[in-house]
């Protein structure tokens, strides 16, 4: 899905230049507090405590931060939050899944509605786009890991799946359930990956136009930009030029 992959970094390149750094540590903060109070709160025994903290390294968010982040999931007046997943559609019939970490479902639930709404989407019943997309491992590198042929033979020794390279760098896919001994043999090849996450790869894409386009980045940076919103994903698939056009 290159089409996918390049209208996520763009959507991602203009999300850089506004977000303000403090609301992605604090979705990283929350992710990890989550984690470690699901689990050990050790990284080295808590796969997902893991891949929070590794990930919140990748964003240099401080050892500080992090380490209060973790000690935050064994204080007793602390928040309970629970995962959500929200689906729903955007303009042109693009399939959108919105993943949330909230304390307080009803004010989540009501907030992504209107986000939907506002955009001219709409939000389904659960299970209603998730069809449309297969659950699997997200294992990022830069372009300077390597070039197409060493990634991609790392990839097939590490037991993935399917390998992306471009411009931006190499997206590497696995089996959900594979992340972390996929991640950690790719690590030992490869060095530390730039991101590793669970993610929803669509198995095909939604055609639209740049104006349909434009109308739907809008929406996702909506929904990304709610405070319990984690990640956001879509099937949009866009011509080259279309891309072009709204990154300019």
């Amino acid at each position: 899905m290159a089409g996918h992959s390049q209208f996520k970094n763009i959507m991602h390149r203009k999300g850089r230049q506004d977000a303000v750094r403090s609301k992605l540590f604090s979705k990283l903060s929350k992710e990890i507090t989550v984690a470690a109070k699901l689990g050990m709160p050790d990284p080295d025994m808590n796969p997902r405590l893991r891949l929070a903290v590794n990930n919140a390294r990748s964003q240099s968010m401080p050892k500080d931060n992090i380490q209060r982040a973790i000690n935050k999931a064994s204080a007793t007046d602390g928040e309970n939050y629970e995962d959500i997943r929200y689906e729903g559609y955007g303009p042109g019939g693009v399939a959108v899944i919105v993943e949330a970490l909230t304390d307080n479902r009803n004010r989540t639930a009501s907030n992504i509605r209107t986000i939907f709404g506002k955009a001219g989407g709409s939000l389904g019943e659960s299970g209603s786009v998730s069809f449309m997309f297969d659950r699997v491992g997200e294992i990022t590198y830069p372009v300077e890991a390597g070039d197409a042929d060493t990634i991609m033979e790392a990839a097939i020794e590490a037991g993935a799946e399917d390998v992306e390279s471009s411009d931006d760098g190499h997206v590497i896919y696995c089996a959900f359930e594979d992340i972390n001994e996929v991640s950690k043999a790719l690590e030992a090849v490869l060095g530390e990956a730039s991101e590793v996450n669970p993610t929803w790869r669509p198995k095909s894409g939604t055609p639209v136009d740049a104006s349909k386009g434009a109308s739907l980045m809008r929406l996702l940076a909506a929904l990304e930009d709610d405070d319990d919103v984690q990640k956001v994903y879509s099937n949009v698939e866009m011509s080259d030029a279309d891309m072009k056009a709204i990154s300019e």
